[in-house]
């Protein structure tokens, strides 16, 4: 048998921050080898960070990109690095380079790119056309990989190990939803029993407008089982020490016959680490999965504080209406940027009951977070008596002028202190159009854009489990606007926990109107909900960007026609 000793760097990069990203690289690089690591394993793109999008088009980027490469590559001495590039040959590819001594020692082209949901790899990259080179690490065959690549069965990862390849390194730019996690560890788990491989997947971590990165890297031998496993949303330098047995007599005796040998070329990179003193065995990092709503609560902090962060700004606000929705965004806020970085603003109108003055003072105090109250009355009376409406009957243009007239105090307040606005909306409310627009929308991220309202209650509970802070009655009374006596939600739509599941079903799983009708949803409720949804287009694409935790998103992830008559 022989030990390889690997080193997972799970980093954060930002788009477009070449010199910052090269900073991290070889910081890592640096740190796994004074460890003693034979292979220090970076993320998919981390040089230019993922999705480069259009920044692909300008040729001075993919030039700035290469200089990145050639500063890593001269810093590697003995231990062998992976890390992800953009490789322009006869087009464009999404590369990993295997850089040691002071070299780049041989290039991977992405072979599997990516078209569907987040993804547009095929806009701009060409497909890799080989299975790649084997590299001798430490005495181990060592096969490279890209994300999308270890997907297919038949892909990359099983060609290598049946080239000789003992240990496979997959690098990843996979973005976050929900119960992400275990649908990763299955498949993995799968390829490299299939491939009787030992397996690693290292995955970046951070926030990069609407996606998230979640890291959760894992480690499996060749009979997928999981050795290794790193924490989620968290930067981490994993080094330890992996066993790599030869795996040809298991393949001799695979039922499904012998697999076709590709010639694969071999480049040493280390003949094994026989020449240094004994050392001790490094134990593989084991982190378990967190439970469902505090994974999706870190991924929400973790997404709003890299937005307000690799964005320049360094304070935010938040309309407070003593809501539940307002609430959670404070909170997150709060947890993301720390307390003194947010300022909550109540903004009372004629119809703002007493209460949620109360319950949102109450959470600013309990947060620790700057407070104070604007009452948009004097602008209110005066709005009602330029547009005449003052003293009719409260229809539904008098009530946005209060929202639209919120969205003005706080955009002010944008403009003079260079505080970021965080929007309050839920996915539930934006998916029927239950909002103002240029009022509520009004913003610059919209920290819970993907968390249907039934959602928002969980994790608000969840995060009063780690120290109370939102305060009982927030959530235990109806949702309401307060735009006109006596408003409820429940007046204008269905109730949250019925309207939540048709909504579902009908973005995310892209059922139509009769199926969801044939799936068990009431008639008359589906029609209702459907034609919300879809006359509300025109106001989700005017609405700020947030952060993705659902397979099916708003924005990059759903995209749907405005000018549409399917129905």
């Amino acid at each position: 048998m022989t030990w390889l000793r690997v080193a997972l760097c799970q980093m954060n990069p930002v788009v477009g921050d070449l010199a910052g990203n090269v900073e991290r690289i070889t910081s890592y690089i640096s740190r796994a080898e004074e460890a003693g690591a034979d292979l220090a394993v970076l993320p998919e793109l981390a040089i230019c960070g993922y999705p480069p999008e259009d920044l692909l088009l300008k040729p001075g980027f993919v030039a700035d990109n290469y200089a990145g490469l050639d500063k890593v590559a001269r810093h590697t001495e003995h231990c062998a690095a992976i890390v992800g590039f953009v490789d322009e040959r006869t087009d464009l590819f999404n590369a990993a380079a295997v850089c040691a001594g002071g070299a780049v020692k041989g290039v991977y082209h992405k072979v599997h790119l990516p078209n569907y949901s987040v993804f547009d790899e095929q806009r701009y990259f060409a497909p890799g056309g080989g299975t790649g080179n084997l590299y001798l690490v430490g005495g181990v065959r060592v096969g490279v990989s890209i994300c999308e690549d270890a997907w297919d069965p038949q892909g990359p990862i099983n060609q290598q190990a049946a080239g000789g390849a003992e240990l496979v390194v997959n690098i990843n730019a996979s973005p976050y939803y929900a119960r992400r996690w275990p649908e990763r560890a299955r498949m993995l788990a799968t390829r490299a029993a299939d491939a009787s491989c030992a397996l690693v997947y290292l995955n970046m971590v951070g926030g990069q407008d609407e996606l998230v990165f979640d890291g959760a890297s894992m480690v499996f031998d060749a009979e997928g089982n999981m050795l290794a496993s790193l924490r989620q949303f968290e930067e981490q330098l994993a080094v330890f020490d992996l066993e790599v047995r030869p795996r040809y007599r298991k393949r001799l005796l695979d039922p499904r016959g012998r697999h076709r040998a590709p010639d694969l070329p071999e480049i040493t990179i280390s003949e094994g680490s026989g020449q240094r003193e004994p050392r001790a065995r490094l134990l593989p990092p084991k982190s378990e999965p967190l439970g469902a709503e505090e994974e999706i609560y870190r991924a929400l902090v973790l997404g709003t504080a890299d937005y307000v962060g690799k964005n320049g700004f360094r304070e935010v606000v938040v309309g407070l209406s003593g809501g539940i929705d307002s609430s959670l965004v404070a909170t997150i806020a709060a947890d993301a940027l720390g307390p003194d970085a947010v300022h909550g603003i109540s903004m009372p109108s004629r119809y703002t009951s007493d209460a949620s003055n109360d319950d949102a003072a109450e959470l600013a105090r309990r947060l620790g977070i700057n407070y104070r109250s604007i009452a948009i009355e004097p602008a209110y009376s005066a709005m009602l008596s330029m547009l005449s409406f003052e003293g009719k009957e409260i229809d539904l243009a008098a009530e946005n002028v209060q929202s639209r007239l919120r969205g003005v105090v706080l955009m002010a307040l944008s403009n003079r202190f260079r505080w970021l606005v965080l929007t309050t909306g839920n996915k539930s409310e934006l998916a029927v159009g239950y909002s103002t627009l240029y009022g509520d929308t009004a913003g610059g991220f919209a920290a819970i854009k993907d968390v249907p309202k039934t959602l928002v209650y969980r994790l608000c509970r969840w995060r009063n489990t780690q120290g109370e802070v939102i305060p009982a009655p927030v959530l235990l009374k109806a949702p309401t606007a307060e735009l006109r006596p006596g408003q409820l939600d429940s007046d204008s739509l269905p109730p949250y926990e019925v309207l939540d599941p048709v909504l579902e079903a009908y973005v995310e799983g892209d059922l139509t109107a009769g199926e969801l009708v044939e799936a068990g949803f009431a008639p008359d409720l589906v029609e209702r909900v459907v034609r919300l949804v879809d006359l509300a287009e025109y106001k989700r694409r005017q609405s700020p960007l947030g952060v993705r935790v659902t397979p099916k998103a708003f924005g990059r992830d759903r995209r749907m026609p405005i000018t549409n008559h399917y129905r």
